[in-house]
C-alpha cells in the first residue's frame, strides 16, 4: 500500500505526516517534502505581508479553557482594553478563553485586535473579537509571527500551549536570538511553583545561570504590566533613533 493511502485511511494530519519518517515509499517523500516547504514559505510570506503595518504590539497568551466568568478572563479583558489605550495592538492566538478576553478588550476599545489562528485536528474556532485574522497551519510559522511583531509577551495562567509559548520566548531571550523584551507572567500564586522550581532546581543544579531568573517578571498588578511595556518601548525607540542618527540600521 502506498504511503499516501495509509495517511488517508488513518486520518493523519499534515503535521503528523511532516514529523513522521519511515523508509516505506521513500521515492514519494521528496516531492511531498518540496510541497510542504513551499507551503511553509507561502505561510510565512503571507503572515509578514499581513502584519507589516501593525505597529507596536503585545502578544497575550493564556488558557483557551477559561470562560467569561473566570477572574483571569476579566483580567485579560481589562488588560486588552488598557493596552489599546496606551497605543498597543493586541496579538493572541485568536481562540477562546484568555485569547478571547484580551481580543475583546482591545476590540471594544477600538484598537487593533489580531488573532494568529492555527489549524488543529479538534477545531476550537476563532473568537468574534478580531479585526484581523492571520491563519496558520504550522506552529513554528505562527511562533515566528508572535515574536517578530511583539514588543512584549504577557502570559496568563494556561496549560501546555501557554507553557510552550513561554519557554520558547525564554529560550530566544536567553540565547540572544531576540532582544530582552518584557516577558510578564500575570498571576503570582499561579506561577509561583514554576518560578520556585526554576530558581530552586534549575539554578541550584547549575542548569541555568542565576541571572536567567530575571528574564521574566511576575506580577498581579496591571499598572506594573503597563509600566514594563511602556518602559521597554521607550527604550527601544530611543535605541532605534540613536542608531538612525549614527547612520546604522537598528
Amino acid at each position: 500500500m502506498e504511503l499516501s493511502s495509509v495517511f488517508e485511511e488513518n486520518g493523519w494530519t499534515e503535521d503528523e505526516k511532516l514529523l513522521w519518517w519511515h523508509d516505506v515509499d521513500a521515492d514519494a517523500l521528496p516531492d511531498a517534502d518540496v510541497e510542504r516547504v513551499d507551503r511553509m514559505h507561502r505561510e510565512i510570506r503571507h503572515a509578514f505581508a499581513a502584519m507589516h503595518s501593525v505597529g507596536r504590539a503585545v502578544s497575550v497568551f493564556g488558557s483557551a479553557r477559561l470562560d467569561a466568568d473566570d477572574p483571569w478572563y476579566k483580567a485579560a479583558e481589562s488588560l486588552g482594553r488598557r493596552l489599546v489605550d496606551e497605543g498597543f495592538a493586541v496579538i493572541t492566538g485568536g481562540g477562546p478563553g484568555i485569547m478571547e478576553a484580551a481580543n475583546k478588550g482591545a476590540f471594544e476599545a477600538g484598537g487593533r485586535s489580531i488573532g494568529l489562528s492555527i489549524e488543529l485536528p479538534h477545531e476550537q474556532g476563532t473568537n468574534p473579537y478580531l479585526n484581523m485574522e492571520v491563519p496558520f497551519h504550522y506552529f513554528f510559522a505562527r511562533k515566528i509571527t508572535f515574536v517578530r511583531y511583539a514588543t512584549g509577551f504577557v502570559t496568563f495562567p494556561g496549560g501546555f500551549g501557554t507553557l510552550d509559548e513561554l519557554t520558547e520566548a525564554l529560550t530566544l531571550i536567553q540565547t540572544n536570538k531576540i532582544r530582552h523584551f518584557p516577558l510578564i507572567l500575570v498571576g503570582c500564586e499561579y506561577w509561583k511553583p514554576l518560578v520556585d522550581w526554576i530558581s530552586g532546581t534549575l539554578v541550584t543544579e547549575g542548569l541555568i545561570s542565576p541571572d536567567d531568573i530575571d528574564l521574566m517578571f511576575v506580577t498581579d498588578d496591571e499598572d506594573e504590566v503597563i509600566r514594563l511595556l511602556l518602559g521597554y518601548h521607550s527604550e527601544l525607540t530611543s535605541h532605534i533613533h540613536r542608531n538612525a542618527a549614527d547612520g546604522r540600521v537598528p
